[in-house]
């Protein structure tokens, strides 16, 4: 493992990361739809050099041009983002509003992992959840995430 505090990692995410999740349209799939869920952290190329760290550490994801002069490293990997991200942060927790997104994210993961992306209803539950995500809202609260 590379030599990187994860605590720094948590608080660098804090700043500079973004959980997201996509939900795109896809003929191929039962459902019509495709759950893209990924973890990402975007950086000026002159920084290039933590994305690289930070994939070391995760040992997943990739570095590549984000656009422009800005780099990212992004981890779509389902097994990664279930068995190292989810565990991480949920130890190193996360102190900003970007909190309350990793808890959805979270949440997302999970029904995924049960296999709610493979049918309607549970695509509508996991857009339901991902339309809050990465919003400047001001009911993102631990008492209103009970209620996704």
């Amino acid at each position: 493992m590379p030599n990187i505090d994860p605590n720094w990692i948590a608080g660098f995410t804090d700043g500079e990361g973004t959980f997201y999740v996509g939900i795109n349209k896809n003929k191929t799939m039962k459902t019509g739809y495709q759950v893209l869920p990924e973890f990402r952290i975007v950086q000026h190329k002159k920084d290039v050099q933590l994305l690289h760290k930070i994939r070391k550490f995760f040992s997943c994801g990739v570095v590549r041009v984000n656009h422009g002069d800005r780099f990212e490293v992004r981890i779509r990997d389902f097994q990664c983002l279930k068995e190292k991200i989810i565990p991480f942060f949920e130890k190193y927790q996360l102190h900003t509003q970007k909190k309350f997104d990793f808890l959805k994210f979270r949440k997302i993961i999970f029904l995924m992992d049960k296999g709610e992306h493979l049918s309607e209803n549970g695509i509508e539950k996991i857009y339901k959840i991902a339309e809050k995500m990465n919003t400047q809202d001001k009911k993102n609260t631990m008492k209103n995430l009970d209620k996704d």
